[in-house]
């Protein structure tokens, strides 16, 4: 149970609108048993953590589902806050822990690539795909080799190029899906792309050539 001297205790369950408290006063207006107190803090941070968890993954629709988790967990562990510490740290904390596993959890299936990477960056092409023709040891080497160098081309990217990259290339979203996800307008997903897909090509042209 938190720890609120008394006068504390009844502003905190008093009249003062919630909105009016502060993050780490809702956290102990929460544990204290006022109504209301954590929706407020899911409300303040729902949206500012999908869009956190996007710009880290890519992935609109699985960033809401782990800003659920994130808040599953905040439960989970909320009699344990400190207060006297910032509940925004400690949740974006959380979230971009949950990205981070996100990602390094998130499969794709066994690769081959289906173009060649340094050029004929068509507006229409098919994203990189991966195709499992084969089950001997030799090409599932070949194909864990290469998924393992898209990846890690693609994280040498600057962070705001890397989102438009993995939405275009590796997922095949549209430039209208794109711009959504990513907040730009079309222009800037075409250029922020066009120098992505150049800077991956140099990048990973001398281990194909």
């Amino acid at each position: 149970m938190v720890n609120v001297n008394p006068e504390k205790l009844k502003e905190l369950l008093g009249n003062q609108p919630l909105g009016e408290l502060s993050d780490e006063e809702l956290v102990s207006a929460h544990l204290v048993g006022r109504p209301g107190a954590f929706q407020e803090l899911y409300d303040r941070y729902r949206d500012r953590l999908i869009h956190f968890i996007t710009r880290k993954t890519g992935d609109a629709d699985r960033a809401q589902d782990l800003v659920q988790e994130a808040f599953i967990r905040v439960t989970r562990h909320l009699h344990r806050f400190d207060t006297s510490k910032k509940f925004s740290t400690w949740v974006y904390t959380i979230a971009s822990n949950l990205s981070k596993n996100e990602l390094r959890n998130r499969s794709r299936s066994p690769l081959v690539l289906f173009q060649r990477l340094t050029g004929g960056w068509e507006d229409d092409h098919r994203p990189i795909q991966f195709e499992d023709t084969s089950m001997r040891p030799d090409d599932l080497f070949r194909k864990r080799y290469l998924r393992n160098l898209v990846e890690e081309m693609v994280s040498e990217l600057p962070e705001h190029h890397q989102l438009v990259f993995r939405l275009r290339e590796l997922e095949g979203k549209s430039y209208e899906e794109i711009a959504e996800i990513t907040g730009v307008n079309l222009g800037t997903v075409k250029s922020r792309l066009h120098r992505a897909r150049n800077s991956f090509a140099q990048r990973i042209e001398p281990f194909l050539n």
